[in-house]
């Protein structure tokens, strides 16, 4: 068999010859367009699924949302292991399935079974939410961002509002998580000689801070809830009413009106100092020896990672006509 295929071969050496420069010259061009990784997806299919539980110890969110959670995902098709992690505030459970499971019917399978368990968890506990998929070693680049201009909390909500929506937009990027942002919000300072004074509780101011915005983590109260708009009717048309945020500064949550002593209205001016602040940190990033944000990009797992650091350097480069007086190092990693 070999004698007559070297035969062959060397009898029509010229079509040998053709065709292996054929396939040397189809091979470059599938060579120049192939994915390029630092690793292959080597992790088995995962999907991870967290929930957020205000003002929960770990002890709590084990036993009132990890474990309900865990009893509605046990029995998903093709699950191999199941891992959780309760701390205070919050649950994480990561679903391990076996190789070779498309992911996104799995995420499907767990988002049907989710829909079962949500209505059952606490009310001062968020809907579960499942992480995007992301490649074995997640992250593509670190970016960072710096200002001498600007406050860190503006530079947050500009980071969040503006440059991470570009980033989401870059085909194959997954997340853009941020360290060290700084979300802004208004910190209600209560002085407890003059809540007393006043005849008022905390739980009152709470109660008035919350009901007075149309959207808040507590949603056990009114202000959780955005309510029905309706219409009036003319002889001439029908006019749509809809709720117009009262509350947009401190100011004007200083005069939300908390309560009544002697016969006047309080309001949380007159209990407590109203200011412009952030969340406690979870973590924090240093940029060039000062303060910053440090943008994490990460990837799905199908994605390449050539083609995704070229589409966030270009998305970059658009915005940076825009952003004066801020520093961007998208070279960190």
């Amino acid at each position: 068999m070999m004698r007559h295929v070297v035969g062959w071969s060397l009898h029509f050496r010229y079509i040998v010859v053709g065709i292996a420069a054929a396939m040397m010259f189809f091979g470059l061009g599938q060579v120049s367009a192939m994915p390029v990784d630092v690793f292959p997806e080597f992790a088995p299919p995962r999907v991870e699924v967290q929930t957020a539980c205000l003002g929960l110890s770990a002890a709590e969110v084990e036993s009132l949302v990890t474990i309900p959670i865990e009893e509605t995902l046990n029995g998903v098709p093709r699950l191999e292991v199941m891992r959780s992690k309760s701390v205070s505030q919050l649950s994480s459970i990561v679903l391990i399935f076996e190789s070779g499971t498309d992911v996104i019917e799995a995420r499907q399978l767990v988002q049907e079974r989710l829909a079962l368990v949500t209505p059952g968890l606490p009310t001062w506990a968020r809907p579960p939410v499942m992480i995007q998929p992301l490649s074995s070693t997640s992250r593509a680049m670190k970016i960072g961002l710096s200002s001498d201009k600007l406050s860190l909390i503006d530079l947050s909500m500009l980071a969040r509002w503006t440059i991470r929506t570009r980033l989401m937009d870059v085909p194959g990027v997954a997340n853009v998580a941020m360290w060290g942002e700084r979300k802004q919000v208004f910190n209600i300072l209560v002085d407890p000689a003059r809540l007393a004074a006043n005849g008022l509780t905390l739980q009152g101011v709470m109660s008035a801070s919350s009901d007075a915005l149309d959207a808040g983590l507590l949603r056990f109260s009114t202000g959780s809830v955005v309510g029905t708009g309706g219409f009036i009717d003319t002889p001439n048309q029908r006019l749509g009413i809809r709720h117009v945020q009262v509350v947009d500064s401190g100011e004007d949550l200083a005069n939300v009106v908390v309560g009544q002593h002697e016969g006047r209205n309080l309001s949380l001016g007159d209990v407590a100092v109203i200011e412009e602040g952030h969340p406690p940190l979870i973590g924090d990033a240093i940029i060039n020896d000062g303060p910053g944000l440090m943008l994490i990009v990460e990837k799905f797992p199908w994605a390449n990672t050539l083609d995704v650091t070229e589409g966030v350097e270009d998305a970059l480069a658009q915005l940076r006509p825009g952003l004066g007086g801020i520093e961007v190092d998208s070279t960190i990693f």
